[in-house]
């Protein structure tokens, strides 16, 4: 039995997500019982369809569910259809500004439209936007940002708060309820993690549609990091959010990794190989951080759900390996115990560690893809 066997029985690690309706952005599911979809966005220029495409396709490579793609101007959209046409994902074109790149990107081959109400323009002109989206089987995202309220909402609040969004992001619905649209999700995003949190709350409590969850502009890869596990961590842990997309200004693809670390860790979603590993001490039998570093770069092209502890002495080891697919213990004499399904199996030498390990998760990935795929054709 795997870790996640595990953690899927134990009621104190039940998280109850929100009930929300479920739409579609493309072939893929977002909301109700779908499982919670990770998300990015590309920052190449649009209008070099060759560089965004090469970008999309490292996002997918990452396990990217979906993919935004800015709109700003009508090269973009120009380009739009040729990107769309290229991804394996579906894609969601985000607009500000002009709604009429809305309208074109629906044309194009978006699969989802993301508008925000602060920058969108009129009534008429979201009018507009929905029916471009009705005409071409698009979805939708209300995105509301902190940063680019409404005047009439700052003026009414004197500043950006949870209430000001919340208020914008109902707006903004009842329009697209009243045309009869219906196919939409909603995001609530601040830079400030108080904030973000409390604006989800609040809008989760005041409407059924799925919400895009994330802290916008969380920073750099460590100190966003370390945001956007707080605050996503937080509404995750309390049941909201049906798709994610972590804000870093780093490579894109790192927000797919630290995503689907964050999914991983509260046991929402399993992605790739989980590694458990311990900080190492002077008791350690083997440079852990070192090979810890090693084989996160050697196994990053796994994406079969599995489990690896590498702990540095037995103090922890022999208990952390009961729970994972695949484990190594640190001993002495240079060498350790290597874990199969818990259990103590045989030693190996610690110059050798590493690329045992990797062959050994490599085929234990190969077969529980085999047997999944034996349970997909028996059904």
């Amino acid at each position: 039995m795997t870790v996640q066997d595990h953690t899927h029985v134990r009621p104190w690690r039940a998280i109850d997500r929100r009930v929300s309706r479920k739409i579609r952005v493309g072939d893929v599911e977002v909301g109700g019982d779908a499982p919670i979809t990770v998300q990015s966005m590309t920052n190449t220029l649009t209008a070099d369809a060759g560089a965004t495409i090469d970008q999309i396709r490292r996002l997918e490579e990452a396990g990217a569910d979906i993919v935004r793609v800015s709109c700003p101007d009508e090269d973009s959209t120009a380009a739009f259809s040729t990107i769309a046409k290229a991804a394996k994902v579906p894609l969601v074109a985000d607009i500000h500004f002009h709604y009429k790149r809305g309208i074109e990107a629906a044309k194009a081959g978006a699969a989802c439209l993301r508008i925000n109400p602060g920058n969108i323009g009129s009534p008429a002109r979201v009018k507009e936007v929905i029916q471009a989206a009705r005409d071409h089987g698009c979805s939708m995202r209300i995105g509301v940002n902190a940063g680019s309220l409404e005047p009439h909402l700052l003026e009414k609040y004197g500043e950006p708060c949870p209430a000001a969004m919340v208020e914008s992001a109902l707006d903004h619905a009842r329009i697209l309820q009243d045309h009869d649209f219906h196919e939409f999700k909603i995001s609530v995003k601040a830079s400030d993690v108080f904030m973000t949190v409390a604006a989800y709350q609040q809008l989760a409590e005041a409407i059924d549609c799925p919400l895009h969850v994330g802290v916008t502009e969380a920073g750099g890869l460590r100190s966003g990091t370390i945001k956007s596990s707080i605050g996503m961590g937080s509404l995750l842990w309390a049941g909201i959010g049906d798709t994610i997309r972590v804000s870093l200004a780093a490579d894109p693809v790192e927000e797919i990794k630290v995503g689907f670390d964050i999914l991983k860790s509260l046991g929402l979603r399993h992605r790739g190989v989980n590694i458990i590993a311990c900080p190492s001490c002077a008791r350690q039998g083997f440079n852990v951080i070192q090979t810890v570093e090693t084989l996160e770069q050697r196994l990053a092209h796994i994406s079969t759900p599995m489990s690896l502890s590498i702990i540095g002495c037995v103090v922890n080891g022999p208990g952390e390996a009961l729970l994972t697919d695949v484990g190594f213990t640190g001993g002495g004499k240079g060498a350790g115990m290597v874990y199969l399904a818990g259990k103590p199996d045989h030693k190996m030498d610690n110059d050798r560690m590493v690329d045992h390990i990797v062959e050994l998760v490599e085929a234990k990935a190969a077969e529980l893809e085999k047997a999944r795929a034996g349970l997909q054709a028996a059904e």
